[in-house]
């Protein structure tokens, strides 16, 4: 199965989004709560139905950039959002350019193959600013076949340890009912 643009386009056509739990995540919407800097340039990749974007923007977040691969997502997202100043991209991550301070992390990981995930620490290390921070959860579980695509923390330690201090990479206490138990949150500051 090749997880390319004409794979994810078409699960958003065919409302095939399992992933969706139709709100932001609980742990992701705790996090955004105590950041004051309304101003601070954070990144969304993989955004999906950007539940967090329009958090973020309830919550007065003015410099919110999400990129997502899927062509049809990415033109409900343009309408619905058409009045914010969110920065909306179609696009591969992993050609996308840029400088954040915060990049938040649901889902994306996982959808991507693992054969991938070394690049995916590399681009994550090249988009943040110096300190900058990449947070969010990933799976603690494995899946049979995949997408999603399973993980646990000692991988997670080895994958980021040369390019990331952990400050954080532990059990979720407030994942959605239907996650609880299979995340980790993350907080890794940029080398």
């Amino acid at each position: 199965m090749k997880l390319d643009q004409d794979f994810w386009n078409n699960r958003y056509i065919n409302n095939q989004t399992g992933w969706d739990l139709g709100e932001v995540s609980p742990p992701l919407k705790e996090y955004i709560d105590t950041i004051s800097d309304k101003n601070m340039k954070i990144l969304i990749p993989g955004a999906g139905n950007a539940y967090e974007l329009s958090y973020l923007i309830d919550s007065g977040f003015k410099n919110v950039t999400i990129i997502d691969i899927a062509p049809r997502l990415i033109e409900q997202l343009n309408n619905k959002y058409a009045e914010s100043d969110a920065h909306i991209i179609q696009g591969d991550f992993f050609e996308h350019e840029g400088d954040y301070e915060l990049i938040l992390e649901q889902t994306f990981f996982c959808a991507l193959d693992p054969s991938l995930r070394e690049a995916y620490v590399d681009k994550m290390y090249n988009l943040l600013s110096s300190n900058g921070k990449l947070c969010g959860v990933l799976f603690d579980r494995d899946f049979q076949g995949g997408p999603p695509f399973g993980g646990n923390k000692m991988e997670y330690e080895r994958l980021f340890k040369e390019k990331f201090e952990v400050e954080h990479l532990e059990k979720c206490y407030n994942s959605h009912p239907a996650r609880q138990g299979s995340e980790v949150w993350i907080e890794l500051i940029r080398k």
